[in-house]
């Protein structure tokens, strides 16, 4: 053990005739503390919400989509789909059809988008069949819809249940419902139908065209490669979006809000680390002497300077694995027993989502609460140093 940290050592731990310092370095090691553990908790449930999200949207959304402006034939499609599966990078692709209808039961009308697809090739490309909780995608037919459990419950509908929809050619057709599906997202659930792929045809009046392709990826997050790919085989007469492309704006508002949450919470860190300062000033004075006697019997400036470094950054590692220690606990328990619920209308999920990651998150959080306690430790240390052996004595 280093002469310098045995005495910053002693410093902390001997008992002093000033309790006062003594509780400023207990305030000091509580509000890093407060500070790490409250910034690890709310990143974690940000970097919840993110891959809950994200997780969710992968598994309603494909994860390349490729159309046309005007659609596509069936002979353009069927060309188009057997080249894009010649990527190596491709596991399956399907067509579908995009649209709005209105939709009514009794006096309640609601306007609906609505997704026309083949039910045997779509569960290649998306989780919806694995989404459905009543019924079975597999009886999506001329006559029947696959709806949202959202949507259901609004209408009072039921498996067998017969729906009025209206479409913008001023077309009325009646549905029975073959199946009702779940997502976890609320406006997916609410207001988003599945028709057969040439009843949509029909409700468009699409002929027998279709509005694009969904792909299904090996790899999700090669969606950019495999695009760029693409673009180089079929041209740019098509337009082509990624998952990510297709929610970029709501991704991006994760990612500030995220970042914003990790500034905002670092001041209370920063807050923390002025008691840091306080309390090795003071101790400064109170050891004046001490200081003085120390640089007589041959400590040098640099050796005091240590000394006050490694007592500040001992109060700050002693916060920041507290705090750390105490986010850690506190995140297990929100993940393991669920006390928070949210309504899901507003956050799409109906609980309090917990990912912690020890990089980047953990290792930042730490990082930053040690990197502050270290610049908050440079003046006092510089200040101990500077003292003259005659100038700290010659009061004594």
């Amino acid at each position: 053990m280093s002469v310098s940290f045995f005495i910053a050592w002693r410093y902390l731990l001997t008992k002093r005739k000033e309790k006062f310092i003594s509780l400023i370095s207990v305030i000091s090691v509580s509000g890093v503390a407060i500070g790490v553990m409250a910034l690890i908790v709310v990143i974690a449930v940000m970097s919840g919400f993110d891959n809950d999200l994200r997780d969710k949207i992968i598994g309603n959304y494909s994860h390349i989509t490729v159309a046309r402006y005007d659609g596509m034939a069936p002979a353009e499609y069927s060309a188009v789909a057997a080249r894009i599966r010649l990527n190596p990078g491709v596991k399956a692709v399907s067509p579908f059809l995009q649209g709005q209808v209105l939709v009514s039961e009794g006096n309640r009308f609601m306007a609906l988008s609505f997704r026309g697809i083949d039910p045997v090739l779509e569960q290649a490309t998306s989780k919806v069949y694995k989404s459905v909780i009543k019924g079975s995608l597999k009886d999506l037919g001329p006559d029947t819809v696959v709806i949202g459990k959202e949507l259901a419950l609004y209408l009072s509908a039921d498996i067998n249940s017969v729906l009025t929809f209206y479409s913008g050619l001023g077309q009325t057709m009646t549905a029975r419902v073959c199946g009702i599906f779940s997502s976890g997202m609320y406006d997916y659930d609410m207001n988003l139908v599945f028709f057969d792929l040439k009843r949509s045809q029909s409700i468009l009046g699409a002929g027998d065209r279709i509005s694009a392709i969904s792909i299904k990826l090996d790899e999700v997050y090669s969606a950019d490669r495999v695009k760029r790919q693409l673009q180089s085989d079929l041209g740019y007469e098509y337009t082509y979006k990624t998952w990510m492309e297709q929610n970029q704006n709501f991704f991006a508002a994760l990612k500030l809000e995220k970042l914003t949450m990790f500034i905002i919470l670092t001041l209370i860190i920063l807050v923390a680390s002025f008691n840091i300062i306080s309390t090795l000033i003071v101790m400064v004075v109170e050891k004046t002497k001490d200081i003085g006697i120390l640089k007589a019997i041959g400590m040098t400036s640099r050796d005091i300077n240590r000394t006050f470094m490694l007592q500040g950054l001992t109060i700050g590692f002693a916060g920041t694995f507290a705090g750390a220690v105490g986010g850690i606990i506190l995140c297990y328990l929100l993940k393991t027993y669920q006390f928070i619920k949210l309504p899901q209308d507003v956050y799409y999920i109906d609980k309090l989502p917990v990912s912690l990651q020890v990089w980047p998150d953990l290792v930042l959080v730490v990082g930053a609460s040690m990197f502050i306690t270290l610049v908050s430790c440079v003046y006092p240390a510089l200040k101990a140093a500077s003292l003259k052996p005659v100038e700290a004595l010659r009061y004594e």
